[in-house]
């Protein structure tokens, strides 16, 4: 397994992660655990913000929360001076009660509800990512009845197709998000915008998709938007104030993936957006919100092995405690991981087996074929990249607990999210009047 940041194999032969022996930490709070390792993820956004340093032109890096949103991790963003992605009230809501500031915080979603759009407003976020014509006049009527103004960018679908999962292209001309740019609507929905009393129109925004790792298809990107955004100055006297150029810096999971560094993928960006916006009066502020490239390869999640069956001939199953309620993504995605035996780490591997998980469910297959050690019940597996969308997408399908997770640093874990305790799990549960068990009557 290929070891990301701060991770090590200590004397012991176990694995280590900021420091901290990943065998003590199964010890002391149990698996499955989300280890993150805290500077990897304050690396991470130095990185980018260094890249974009050196480019000369006015910038702004967002963390997209939904990779991995906690209390905690907001503070994070905060004392890096980033930027905070969020698509929903929930969202907002630990940012805020993290002591984010309201005024570093944007929203994206292409269905906010009247809900969420007062609750932004109210908290007086710094702008909104409008989707599509109904959430434009939405707003619009939402902030005129609150006697209020809200920035606005338009999410924009370029009609570029990223090497990347079905699932996760978002850039396509069919796809339930943004103003689809070949049919007209971008410029339609720019053209509505500007008649919009309550709405200060302040640019464009573009997401076409996530793990990916050629740098062209962003490039073939800014090409088109820039037209778009020429197209507006031409048009209507607009100069676009913000290009927010979106996300999805493909990380390293397995040895086949090539992840290029942020100074890549900022060169790439800065360079194209110089050649084809240059000659306008203002270059507009350019934006970039991994989420991803952050947390993701900073992210390890530590199971402990229980049994293991052979199918003679066929193949060989090793069972975790844990599994798509803590890692939906291999179900969704068909994403591939590595793994290591965090115990006994510099044992070389003997055997092919496949990591399946605990729920009830055929398909609940962590890993398939991965070579390894003989592994015995109670050995600790460590399986990498976890950081991105495991938590966030953690569920407690079978009635199962959500892990704990830890942030890792300097030999020293902290808990930032608890371990949900059986009663959690029914915390929310009511039993209408009706179905409450009668007490029998006692006979003397």
């Amino acid at each position: 397994m290929y070891l990301h940041g701060t991770s090590r194999i200590n004397k012991l032969g176990h694995l280590e992660i900021g420091g901290c022996d990943t065998v003590d930490l199964a010890q002391k709070y149990g698996t499955p655990l989300y280890v993150m390792d805290e500077t990897l993820i304050r690396d991470r956004m130095r990185q980018f913000v260094c890249a974009f340093q050196n480019t000369g032109l006015r910038f702004r890096v967002a963390y997209a929360s939904k990779a991995f949103s906690t209390m905690a991790m907001c503070r994070i963003v905060d004392e890096e001076g980033l930027m905070l992605d969020v698509v929903s009230q929930g969202e907002i809501f630990t940012a805020l009660s993290a002591g984010f500031p309201a005024e570093r915080i944007y929203f994206h979603g292409n269905n906010k509800t009247p809900q969420e759009i007062e609750f932004a407003l109210d908290a007086e976020i710094y702008l909104f990512v409008v989707d599509n014509f109904d959430e434009l006049m939405l707003l619009q009527a939402i902030a005129k009845e609150k006697q209020k103004r809200a920035r606005v960018i338009l999410r924009i679908t370029p009609g570029v197709e990223a090497h990347t999962h079905q699932y996760i292209q978002t850039g396509k001309e069919d796809s339930k998000f943004g103003f689809g740019l070949e049919s007209g609507q971008a410029l339609k929905g720019v053209e509505l915008a500007l008649t919009c009393s309550q709405l200060d129109f302040m640019g464009f925004h573009c997401h076409i998709g996530s793990q990916i790792f050629e740098t062209n298809a962003f490039s073939a990107t800014i090409v088109k938007m820039s037209q778009l955004i020429k197209t507006s100055y031409e048009r209507w006297g607009v100069l676009t104030q913000i290009f927010n150029t979106g996300g999805g810096f493909g990380i390293r999971y397995i040895d086949e993936d090539t992840p290029k560094s942020p100074q890549d993928y900022v060169q790439v960006i800065a360079s194209t957006v110089r050649t084809y916006l240059s000659d306008l009066p203002l270059i507009p502020e350019i934006w970039v919100e991994p989420g991803r490239y952050i947390v993701g390869e900073a992210g390890t999640t530590l199971y402990t092995i229980g049994t293991v069956k052979e199918v003679p001939g066929i193949r060989k199953y090793i069972a975790v405690d844990g599994g798509m309620s803590d890692n939906l993504r291999p179900a969704l995605y068909q994403a591939k991981y590595e793994a290591l035996i965090a115990n006994r780490a510099t044992e070389p591997a003997t055997e092919m087996v496949t990591i399946a998980g605990k729920a009830c469910e055929e398909g609940d297959i962590l890993i398939w074929d991965i070579p390894l050690p003989g592994v015995q019940s109670g050995d600790i597996m460590a399986v990498n990249c976890t950081g991105a969308y495991n938590y966030s997408m953690a569920s407690n399908y079978n009635r199962v607990q959500k892990p704990a997770v830890v942030f890792v640093k300097e030999g020293t874990a902290e808990i930032v999210v608890k371990r949900e305790t059986l009663q959690d799990i029914i915390s929310h549960d009511h039993i209408p009047e009706r179905l409450i068990p009668k007490k029998e009557k006692v006979t003397i």
